[in-house]
Order: C-alpha cells, then sequence, then structure tokens
C-alpha cells in the first residue's frame, strides 16, 4: 500500500516537473507570439503570456516594413535551404558510404581528423573562407552559402549515417555483389532505400540549422535583396531609429512557423533516425 503511495506520489511530482520545464521552454516563443499582437509600448511592460490586444497592424506593416514584401526573405531563405539539404544529403551520405564500406589507405586517419573538423568553431575559419569567395568574386551571393554543403563539410552528418550504414546487415552487400552489382548500384539501390530515418534527421537538421544561420548569412549578404529571414529580423532593429519591436516580433512569429511544421511532421523520422545511429 505504501509502495503504491509512493510511486504514485513520484509520478505525480515526476509529470508536474516535466510540464514545469516545457512551460519554461516554450515561454519565448509564446511571450513573443503574444506580444506581436500588442502596441510597441506595452511589449515590454507586460511580461504575461495571455493576450489582452489584437494589434493586427503589426503584421500589416511589418510585412513591407524593410522596403519590399517579407515574401522575398522568405523565399531567399527557401533557396538557401533547398540547397542545402540537396548537397548534404547527396555529398554526405557519398561520404559516408565510403567510410563505412569501402577500404582505402589512410582510411582510419581521414575519419578521425573528418571528426575532428567538428570541434573546428565557425570563426576560426569564416576569414579565411570570405578571403576565398571574395577572391572568386562570389560574396554577396548565395553560392558561399551552398557551394559548401555539396562538398560534405558538415562532419556531423556524415558520422551520423556512418553510424547508421554500420547498422545494416554486410551480407545486403554481398548478395547484390554475387549478383554482379557494384559499389554504385549497391549504394543507391541497397542501402540508401533502408537509410530513410538517417536521410530524414539530415534533412530536419539541415532545414532548422540553416534556417535560423544568422552569423555565416550576415558576412556574406549585404544586398538588401538578397537577405535571409534572420538578417531581415535584425533589420528591423538597424534599419530604422525607433524599433518597432511589434513588427519584428509579428515577422518572427511568420518565421518561426516553417520549423514548427517541419518538426511536428518529421519527429517521427527525427527520433528514428537518432536512436538508429549510436547516439543514445
Amino acid at each position: 500500500m505504501k509502495t503504491n503511495l509512493r510511486r504514485r506520489l513520484f509520478s505525480v511530482l515526476k509529470h508536474a516537473l516535466m510540464i514545469l520545464v516545457v512551460i519554461t521552454a516554450l515561454y519565448p516563443i509564446i511571450w513573443m507570439m503574444v506580444s506581436s499582437l500588442r502596441p510597441d509600448g506595452s511589449i515590454f511592460s507586460n511580461p504575461s503570456p495571455i493576450p489582452t490586444t489584437f494589434h493586427w497592424q503589426n503584421y500589416v506593416y511589418g510585412w513591407r516594413a524593410l522596403g519590399a514584401p517579407f515574401s522575398r526573405y522568405l523565399i531567399n531563405s527557401l533557396i538557401v535551404v533547398v540547397a542545402a539539404i540537396v548537397g548534404n544529403l547527396i555529398t554526405c551520405t557519398m561520404a559516408a558510404y565510403a567510410f563505412a564500406r569501402l577500404k582505402f589507405k589512410f582510411q582510419k586517419p581521414a575519419f578521425a581528423f573528418m571528426l575532428l573538423t567538428i570541434m573546428i568553431p565557425i570563426h576560426v575559419v569564416i576569414v579565411p573562407q570570405y578571403i576565398i569567395w571574395a577572391q572568386a568574386g562570389l560574396v554577396n551571393t548565395f553560392w558561399p552559402l551552398v557551394i559548401p554543403k555539396f562538398l560534405a563539410t558538415d562532419a556531423f552528418f556524415i558520422f551520423l549515417m556512418v553510424q547508421f550504414i554500420r547498422g545494416l546487415p554486410k551480407e545486403l552487400d554481398e548478395a547484390a555483389r554475387i549478383d554482379g552489382a557494384g559499389h554504385g548500384r549497391i549504394f543507391l539501390q541497397i542501402l540508401l532505400p533502408l537509410m530513410t530515418p538517417a536521410l530524414a534527421t539530415v534533412t530536419i537538421f539541415t532545414f532548422i540549422w540553416t534556417w535560423n544561420d544568422f552569423f555565416v548569412q550576415m558576412i556574406f549578404l549585404t544586398d538588401p535583396k538578397l537577405y535571409t529571414v534572420p538578417i531581415a529580423l535584425r533589420s528591423f532593429i538597424d534599419a530604422q531609429s525607433s524599433s518597432s519591436y511589434g513588427a519584428m516580433f509579428a515577422m518572427s512569429t511568420i518565421s518561426v512557423l516553417p520549423l514548427l511544421l517541419i518538426f511536428a511532421f518529421g519527429q517521427k523520422y527525427l527520433i528514428q533516425g537518432i536512436a538508429t545511429t549510436g547516439l543514445k
């Protein structure tokens, strides 16, 4: 009797703590959405997440406050995100197959060096990268944001898919090789269809990280016509004598919706992909 009571009490406390953590984590997002419906003068004086006013003018004003429809910045971000996803899916999967299934000279040192690049902060390499792209005349274009994705520069995704491929039975490769299949056919027709959870995980992470990227995009994009969503949102404070926080929160709310949608529809593959790659 006492044991059951303790278990119930522990379960109640555990769920109460989890609910508190969720509320704490979601409060900034809820407050931002509610503040997007408040006049600028009452945003920071009211910390309540409960809406009391519905100032829809923030959305109307914010949509064209930067001299162009906000849809332009959404499209720019979408172009960069789609290109980054395609690049990572193509090159990272090929590199992962090479590390997981092929045997070549200096394979282990190359894999170790690839893993070491994960620990290098972007601030260390951004200056050399900028010099290279400037000498190539590609600064203020989308190319510096896209081309590296087609060169398998995201070591984390390579490692993730290497772990996934290593979990697939090698008997599949051997059976295909007996039927005369080469590495290309084994990769495209045997392994790739089985890598759906890992591919979905790479897609979701690439979407979120690229969509939210501010530092790299700010370095390479200076033309307002090429601004992506993070840079455009920053312009609500930079480009105006009096900052329009209501309009900025309104456009921030719109920019968060794609992230919520892709996570809502892809969370099953995301959890499955991480769980089956040894990242437990």
